[in-house]
Formats: structure tokens, C-alpha cells, sequence
């Protein structure tokens, strides 16, 4: 059994890594840690895990980790995780990332985003952590930057068909939608219940910061430098995240054709799910799970193609993802701790 451990165990993202490793067939969970929390029994700070984990959170401490754990999930706000990472590699250890702190190989892009990088060595090394596009590069990885929920619903639709030049990257406009939990844990007026029920709103328009985590693997993709139009929306709901985007095909297609690029990218794999029916994929079938559903529709008279996807933003835009990555680096079952039946309502 494989020990693995979670510093920054208490937001939204690290209590569901705690949910998913702590019934993981082939890992144990070790050491939990937390800033605020530091002696507390995990149970007590989410009541949900009474009787299923025991451990107690322990203030962060590079020694305590490296001793309990053989890979670490770092759930941290940005800038932090590259404040420690480099200690957790330089010991053997394996970090799966899920801050926006190694997702970028420029440091340049990175610090044009969000701040100086503090561990700009270790950028070559890291791997872009979507599962079932750089799945062979991850399995060879000792750092993975995990993506981000955003990227994650917007990436998996569209790479093969940039791969198969069927849709005119310069033409994409991406609008996409998420539960409050994206927003983390911490206290903000914006996030506040009676700030976002019965609302729907656009925010960070054309300026948010996993615009350019889109862009930069996209460009990468395509051999040519691809700029997007990407605008955010917060839903009054919990968790899920549902994405449109708008693309110019670069020829006349048939949704045959269309259904069947996506399904030879994606054959077996499990947690890609494509729609051959144009029925518009929703949030509640993929709720609490690791799954990506993809829909799509050919409007014919603007010989434009209109991709629909969904996740949830916690599992297949974070944690799930994240443990998917540590599967593919153990040489594990990719669906190991991950294959939960979907709610039917």
C-alpha cells in the first residue's frame, strides 16, 4: 500500500481528496495537514467523516510529511505550494499539485497571471496533469501540476478536434458556468448565501486567470499560438460545472464525424462520456463523480459547431482528477477509487 498524505486537507478540494483516498483500494491515507486546524480531528471539522477517518489534522511540517507519506497532494492556495514542493522532490517524493503553482512550463506565462515563481527549476519537469490527453507523460512524472476546473471542462472537448484541424482555434469562445464551491472555502461576501441565491452572474470577464492556462496548452496543441474568449459565470448551486463553447469548423462536417473524433480520442476511457444524440449534457449526472460529459451540435447555417460539457468541479476539476493522476503515476487502474455509480437523481 502506497502512504499519501494531503497538505491543506480542510478547504473544499482537500476534504474531497480526503472523501475519495480514504476509500482507495490501494493506498493508505497518512497525515493530514491544515493551516487553521492543527490537532483537530478531521471528523470534527466535516462531521460527514465520522467513523470512516480518523486522523487528526497536524499543523504542516516537512519532516512529518516525508516520514508518513510517499506521495502528497498539495491543496493550497497559489504561491504556497511553491514554497514546499521543492523540499517534498527533493526527498523522493511525488506531488500532485492542485494550485495553479506548476501547471505552467513558462515561467513567464505563469508570472504574467499570478505572481514571481519562487521554483522556476522545476517547471521543466513538471507535467500538465489532464488525465486522458497527457497520459504517458504522467505516468513518468514526479510533479504534477493538476489542472484547473475551468480548463478541465474546456480542454477535454475541444483538443481532438484542433488535433483532427476540424475547428478554427482563432474563432473559440468559451462560456462557462460553476457551483459556489469553486470559490473555496474561505469566507467572501461574493460567496455569501444571500449573495448568490437566485442569481446568476458573469464576473472576472476576459480576465480571469485560467485563461491563459487554456491558451498555453491549446497553443501547444495546435503548433500555433490560439487566443480564446473565455467568460465565467457563478451559479447559485453547490458543486458542477457545465461549459459552452463556440467554434468555427474549418470545413463542412457531419455530426457523424464530429462524434466520431471525440470517441476515437477518448475510446476506453472510462470517465469521458460523448453524447451521440445532441442531447444536452447536465451537471446532475456527473454529480460527486469523476465523469466528463460531452454534448455537441452542428448549427449548419453558420457552419459553427456548439460543444457542451459538464463535471463536477471538485472531483473530475480537482481531487478526482488529481487521484486519476496518481493511479496513472503507480501504474494503477486509472479508475481505482473513482468508479462511483452516478446519482440518478
Amino acid at each position: 500500500m502506497t502512504r499519501v498524505g494531503v497538505v491543506g486537507a480542510t478547504g473544499y478540494a482537500g476534504a474531497e481528496l480526503v472523501r475519495l483516498l480514504s476509500g482507495h483500494p490501494s493506498v493508505d491515507l497518512t497525515i493530514l495537514t491544515s493551516r487553521q486546524y492543527g490537532g483537530v480531528p478531521f471528523a470534527d471539522i466535516y462531521p460527514a467523516f465520522s467513523g470512516v477517518v480518523e486522523l487528526a489534522c497536524e499543523t504542516f511540517s516537512i519532516d512529518a510529511v516525508c516520514e508518513k507519506a510517499d506521495i502528497v497532494f498539495t491543496a493550497l492556495p497559489h504561491k504556497l505550494p511553491m514554497g514546499i514542493v521543492p523540499d517534498l522532490v527533493a526527498r523522493g517524493k511525488k506531488v500532485i499539485d492542485l494550485s495553479a503553482d506548476f501547471r505552467f512550463s513558462d515561467p513567464g506565462a505563469y508570472e504574467a497571471a499570478y505572481t514571481a515563481h519562487t521554483a522556476k527549476d522545476l517547471l521543466g519537469r513538471s507535467v500538465y496533469g489532464l488525465s486522458e490527453v497527457f497520459t504517458d507523460r504522467i505516468a513518468h512524472a514526479d510533479v504534477i501540476g493538476n489542472p484547473g476546473c475551468y480548463p478541465t471542462s474546456v480542454l477535454l472537448p475541444l483538443i481532438p478536434l484542433i488535433r483532427a484541424e476540424l475547428v478554427i482555434p482563432s474563432t473559440i469562445v468559451a462560456d462557462s458556468k460553476s457551483g459556489v464551491s469553486g470559490a473555496g472555502r474561505a469566507l467572501s461576501v461574493a460567496s455569501l448565501y444571500s449573495e448568490v441565491d437566485e442569481s446568476f452572474k458573469a464576473y472576472k470577464v476576459a480576465a480571469h486567470r485560467h485563461e491563459p492556462e487554456m491558451e498555453a496548452i491549446l497553443s501547444g496543441i495546435a503548433g500555433a499560438d490560439v487566443n480564446i474568449t473565455f467568460v465565467p459565470h457563478l451559479l447559485p448551486m453547490n458543486r458542477g460545472m457545465e461549459t459552452t463553447i463556440y467554434a468555427n469548423l474549418s470545413r463542412d462536417i457531419a455530426d457523424e464525424d464530429i462524434f466520431a473524433c471525440l470517441a476515437a480520442f477518448y475510446a476506453g476511457r472510462r470517465f469521458i462520456r460523448i453524447s451521440e444524440t445532441g442531447r444536452p449534457p447536465d451537471t446532475r449526472n456527473v454529480r460527486g463523480t469523476n465523469y466528463c460529459d460531452i454534448g455537441f451540435v452542428v448549427d449548419r447555417d453558420h457552419r459553427r459547431l456548439i460543444l457542451m460539457s459538464v463535471i463536477d468541479n471538485l472531483v473530475k476539476g480537482a481531487a478526482g482528477q488529481a487521484v486519476q493522476n496518481m493511479n496513472i503515476m503507480l501504474g494503477l487502474k486509472e479508475t481505482a477509487g473513482l468508479d462511483m455509480t452516478p446519482f440518478p437523481v
